[in-house]
């Protein structure tokens, strides 16, 4: 009886154990759709099953007690449910749809991106060496986008009713207190660095990151190069002068450098200027970039060295002779950047910046010594908290030491100076309610030891996708900035700058077309004026300058209707008034133009292996003051008109001619007018055209690259 018994249990425990427990259910999205194909399945056994066409499934298994039914599906959120075997009952799962997928949301509004890891691509760093008339210079491919004035007697970024200092320029996200080349009055200037060196960037003409601040207008962000593919030389012989460009490559190491030579004289004597040079400009420039790689990180260091010197004469209408100008500059900038995982996914972006500035000025006699030093220090941790949510926080710590020595042998010696701290701290998040509809929010507190404040300045953009290819955007924030330098080398007790933007954004994007439109709104408070007629030591400041500015952005760029040949299209409207500077009452500033038009072509030619480049920008007229009307700044200058084109010759692999002349037409464009201090004998007062240094430029330059591809050339896209 007892061997009965024992076999009886023996058997039992043997089916038990066996017996097969059935999980079933059915599978749906976050409206109930089923889903067809999902993949369904215990964790860490082979049990499982696919959904049928009414998103149902089921399968046996002879696990048991606790486990962990998993559920997977093209993108969608997998679904990790804890259930009890023995007891589990039939169920629906709902999944959520993924945020990570290439069709989900981006949050754009007020931004520009450019590279090849950008989800939408308006601009590509190459664009800005082959837009006709740029000549490789970054700002001006810029000044092709919507939301940008062309302020030729500048040469700097202007952007939506903002001065060239209300945009902060970042590299590696650390700042870049001398983004520009040195330059005189009334004539424009470029940007310091080369694109070569870059594999994308950020241009926000609003709404950016809490991340950035000091700008009151948009911020540039160029990222350099993280990693090259190859050993590489760049040799440039140009009309203008020579270019020499390396990339070496080690084991977990490599480094780029570029220099170049600049020398206007001779090409000068062949093509008139409309301004006489006692001394053509000349400058020696370089830039490299080394890069280690470790096992978690990368460290960048970025060097930028540039020297420059000239001496013009200048025609004034207060003066019967020329104004002479000489100056010489001495510019040098470096930064260092590491990005690393840290435990538990955290992600660590810090660096440091330090530039230095040296102006030597004379102008008919009088000398005019400047010096800023500059730093920047920077710590930043984010990490993805889920899917759905992403946190970031970090601070900054801003200084500036300036100091100018002002000396007029007849009159007198004058010494002005400041110092300033600023240091800052932000948070912010991204939160996906799902791939149609994102959040980002955040906030910024900024303290500078001049204005002896602290900012509180609130970001947040919303963007919801509508349909598979178009998306809203909606953006605001407040933004702050520490006075300029003209002023706070004079003015010891100034408050903060401060606008307010409010965006609303629809984007297009559908392989190859990419469509922008976007509408603002920017309310300026506490600019500084001045009782003078430009800012000097005896000036009375103030903080009770106020303004505006509104209007409507218009982007269109198509690479696949016409085969070949790839084009954008920009259009900017804008409405800005200030009372600010030495302003009677609240009227349009002289550097905006009303409407804005550019449209820019790129065509290659395959039976001569060339890329034809065209550019036509057309701005309207923008307002002046006349002193021999009664009211002030009521008068406009002509339209501005500009037609460029480029020839880009392939004429082996890796040689390129390259073959540049900018404003073809010689449309004789007016900036502005310079008026006499005192009225003639016939009660009016004399006035002087600002305008162009030359009615066209020309440029002609050899490329040659030497890789270990045999392949690469500077212009790629060819």
């Amino acid at each position: 009886m007892k061997a009965l018994f024992t076999f009886t249990v023996l058997v039992l425990t043997y089916f038990t154990a066996n017996a097969q427990h059935v999980i079933s259910g059915k599978i749906t999205d976050g409206k109930g759709n089923p889903l067809m194909a999902a993949n369904i399945y215990l964790d860490g056994t082979y049990d499982g099953a696919t959904s049928g066409e009414d998103g149902s499934f089921s399968f046996e298994t002879a696990e048991t007690g606790n486990q962990v039914l998993v559920i997977s599906f093209i993108s969608f959120e997998d679904v990790r449910q804890p259930i009890v075997v023995e007891s589990y009952k039939a169920q629906t799962f709902k999944m959520r749809e993924s945020v990570n997928t290439l069709d989900a949301v981006v949050l754009s509004a007020g931004t520009f991106e450019a590279g090849d890891n950008a989800k939408v691509n308006a601009l590509k760093p190459l664009d800005i060496v082959t837009t006709a008339g740029s000549m490789g210079d970054i700002v001006s491919a810029l000044q092709t986008l919507p939301g940008t004035n062309t302020v030729g007697e500048s040469g700097r970024l202007f952007v939506r009713g903002g001065e060239a200092d209300e945009t902060q320029t970042f590299i590696d996200g650390i700042r870049v207190a001398q983004p520009y080349g040195a330059t005189a009055n009334n004539l424009p200037t470029r940007g310091r660095f080369s694109p070569f060196l870059f594999k994308g960037m950020t241009f926000s003409t609003g709404g950016y990151s809490a991340e950035y601040g000091e700008a009151l207008s948009s911020v540039l962000l160029l990222k350099t190069i993280d990693e090259p593919t190859q050993n590489q030389t760049d040799i440039s012989l140009m009309t203008l002068g020579l270019g020499l460009g390396n990339t070496k490559m080690w084991d977990n190491s490599s480094l780029s450098f570029n220099l170049s030579y600049i020398n206007l004289e001779p090409y000068q004597e062949l093509i008139p200027q409309n301004i006489t040079w006692n001394k053509p400009y000349q400058s020696l420039a370089g830039e490299s970039v080394y890069r280690y790689k470790f096992t978690s990180g990368l460290l960048k260091v970025y060097a930028a060295f540039d020297y420059a010197d000239f001496s013009i004469n200048q025609e004034d209408v207060n003066f019967e002779e020329p104004v002479r100008t000489g100056i010489d500059n001495n510019n040098f900038y470096t930064n260092a950047s590491y990005n690393g995982m840290l435990p538990n996914q955290w992600v660590i972006h810090t660096g440091f910046s330090y530039g230095y500035s040296h102006n030597d000025i004379g102008i008919n006699g009088v000398d005019v010594k400047n010096r800023e030093h500059s730093s920047h220090i920077k710590l930043k941790f984010k990490k993805k908290i889920t899917n759905r949510f992403k946190l970031s926080f970090g601070s900054d710590y801003f200084l500036t030491d300036f100091n100018e020595d002002y000396n007029d042998p007849n009159i007198f010696s004058f010494n002005s100076e400041y110092n300033n701290s600023i240091s800052a701290v932000y948070a912010e998040a991204d939160i996906f309610f799902s791939k149609d509809l994102a959040l980002k929010a955040g906030w910024r507190n900024s303290y500078s030891e001049i204005v002896d404040n602290t900012t509180i300045e609130p970001r947040v953009s919303l963007a919801y996708k509508a349909g598979k290819k178009g998306q809203f955007s909606l953006a605001y924030g407040d933004f702050y900035q520490t006075p300029k330098q003209d002023y706070l080398k004079y003015y010891s007790t100034p408050d903060y700058e401060k606008t307010s933007h409010y965006i609303a954004n629809y984007m297009y994007n559908n392989e190859g077309k990419v469509f922008r439109a976007e509408a603002y709104y920017k309310d300026y408070k506490d600019l500084i004026k001045y009782d003078t007629q430009s800012p000097q030591y005896n000036s009375t400041y103030n903080n009770l300058g106020e303004g505006y500015a509104q209007g409507v952005d218009l982007f269109w760029r198509d690479e696949k209707s016409i085969k070949n040949m790839q084009y954008w299209v920009s259009y900017s409207f804008i409405d800005s008034e200030r009372d600010y500077k030495n302003y009677e009452y609240q009227v349009t500033p002289s550097y905006i133009a009303k409407h804005n038009f550019s449209i820019v072509t790129k065509y290659w030619i395959n039976d001569l292996k060339s890329q034809l480049g065209v550019t036509y920008s057309f701005n309207s007229g923008r307002p002046y003051d006349n002193p021999n009307e009664s009211t002030f700044m009521n008068s406009q200058t002509k339209a501005y008109n500009n037609l460029s084109l480029s020839w880009a010759w392939l004429l082996s692999q890796q040689k390129i001619l390259f073959f540049s002349v900018s404003n073809v037409m010689g449309s004789d464009n007016v900036f502005g007018y310079n008026y006499a201090n005192t009225p003639n004998a016939n009660g009016q007062y004399m006035r002087q055209a600002i305008t162009q240094p030359a009615d066209r430029f020309f440029f002609v330059g050899f490329f040659w690259t030497i890789s270990t591809d045999k392949k690469t050339n500077q212009l790629d896209n060819l």
